[in-house]
């Protein structure tokens, strides 16, 4: 059962949402930017302070919050025995071969929005995983999404479900497990657009890019993808010549119209890419940032309107549709941020850099946040602030602009690990650990 508590009853009046008030309906919320303005947001908190109220989540899963209709939708996977717990912190030796010899279940969670208190809980699965996953992933590590009506959750080797905003089942869809390299388990979230859900799966068997019809579940198109495993959400980019979905991958970054035609594609990523694709105006940024990588761990931001192969020939850094790119800028799991102007980049292992956002001209570059075992958790911006949480669980505040200024540092509990990108709603931030869900500020 979920437990409630530290709820603060009261009225209060809180400014407009841009789009749809109080919604939050995918990973890194409208647009996958994780910005929200004018939200009057709070910038320090802890465990006790500035907390309307916290939820108990069971078992493991480093998707985040989603909002819509009044309630908070998560997803988590319950083991029935103890498994090995995830350790903190940027460090190989994490693979594990097999998957658990455990009975494990597998689950979506509606909280109230206002209280926290569960208003249904739905079971899709209870059995043995049937593929392994890193020390470190989980097996709900896939953000669902929604449109306002439905909610879409997609559990990585295992299936789609659809259901309505009571917790009625509408639809499911089975997806036959693959295997992914190392053995590091899946993580992409679906994303959502004009009644037709994509989910990208790049993996060791059979890559593939699928829509499927949201309001039934039926296969639209398939298109299979030369391209390994990777853990990259993708991204839809509505421009001002068209949208796109765009797709990152270690071979190539490419984009495809909506029905699965090939657009544009780009080669020079790092060899393991992680982070997702997002875009302000007519200007596309992504990054891929394996530690491993010595030669290319770049960052590019591109024009609209591409056709054909736009790779970078050898020692340039732009050309007529890359506005630029830093090669060896790019972080590992974090995915970077664009606000007011500024790219800002997390590094896993706590330092930040920022660029000019239209011409990548760095401004800083490599500044130390204080404390923090590691950084996998995406930054987000608000009302003129930079946050980046680490699996510690520790916020750190940093002033938006042209210098590194630190000002606040926000701890949790000792056992809320931080991975998961929180939530951003008018004057409250969704915030998940491992241990908990915290709805902070209101």
């Amino acid at each position: 059962m979920i437990r409630t508590f530290c709820l603060l009853v009261g009225l209060c009046v809180i400014p407009a949402y841009q789009a749809i008030p109080n919604t939050w309906p995918q990973f890194r919320g409208p647009d996958a930017r994780g910005v929200l303005d004018g939200a009057n947001l709070p910038d320090t908190w802890s465990a006790a302070e500035n907390v309307a109220w916290q939820a108990d989540i069971p078992g493991r899963g480093w998707s985040s919050p989603v909002v819509s209709g009044g309630l908070v939708f998560l997803t988590s996977v319950v083991s029935q025995s103890a498994v090995e717990e995830p350790k903190k912190g940027l460090y190989f030796g994490g693979d594990r071969p097999d998957a658990p010899d455990v009975v494990h279940q597998w689950k979506v969670y509606a909280l109230d929005l206002a209280t926290g208190a569960l208003r249904w809980e739905r079971q899709v699965h209870e059995g043995k995983p049937g593929t392994p996953r890193h020390l470190k992933n989980s097996y709900a590590s896939e953000t669902p999404v929604t449109d306002g009506e439905r909610l879409y959750v997609y559990f990585g080797n295992l299936g789609v479900y659809c259901f309505d905003f009571e917790g009625n089942a509408v639809w499911e869809k089975a997806m036959p497990p693959v295997k992914t390299q190392y053995n590091w388990g899946t993580a992409a979230s679906p994303v959502l657009h004009d009644g037709r859900l994509y989910i990208q799966n790049d993996n060791e068997d059979a890559s593939y890019l699928l829509a499927l019809d949201a309001k039934t579940g039926a296969e639209a198109w398939r298109v299979a993808r030369e391209e390994g495993s990777n853990w990259s959400t993708p991204y839809i980019w509505t421009n001002s010549q068209r949208t796109e979905l765009v797709t990152l991958g270690s071979d190539a970054v490419r984009s495809y119209d909506l029905a699965g035609e090939l657009l544009w594609s780009l080669r020079g990523m790092s060899s393991i890419t992680i982070a997702t694709p997002y875009a302000e105006g007519d200007l596309l940024y992504f990054s891929s940032g394996y530690v491993g990588d010595r030669k290319a761990r770049p960052i590019y931001a591109v024009r609209a309107g591409a056709s054909g192969d736009i790779s970078l020939a050898e020692g340039e850094t732009a050309n007529e549709w890359i506005a630029w790119s830093q090669p060896m800028a790019a972080p590992y799991n974090p995915t970077t941020l664009v606000y007011q102007g500024r790219l800002y980049v997390l590094y896993d292992r706590g330092l930040v850099s920022c660029y000019d956002a239209k011409t990548g001209a760095p401004l800083y570059e490599g500044e130390k946040l204080p404390r923090g075992s590691g950084y996998t958790t995406s930054p987000w911006a608000a009302d003129g602030k930079i946050f980046c949480l680490s699996e510690d669980g520790v916020t750190h505040v940093l002033q938006a602009g042209d210098q590194f200024t630190l000002l606040h540092s926000n701890p949790l509990q000792d056992d809320d690990m931080g991975m998961a990108t929180p939530a951003l709603l008018p004057g409250r931030l969704l915030l998940r650990t491992s241990a908990r869900l915290y709805a902070i500020g209101g």
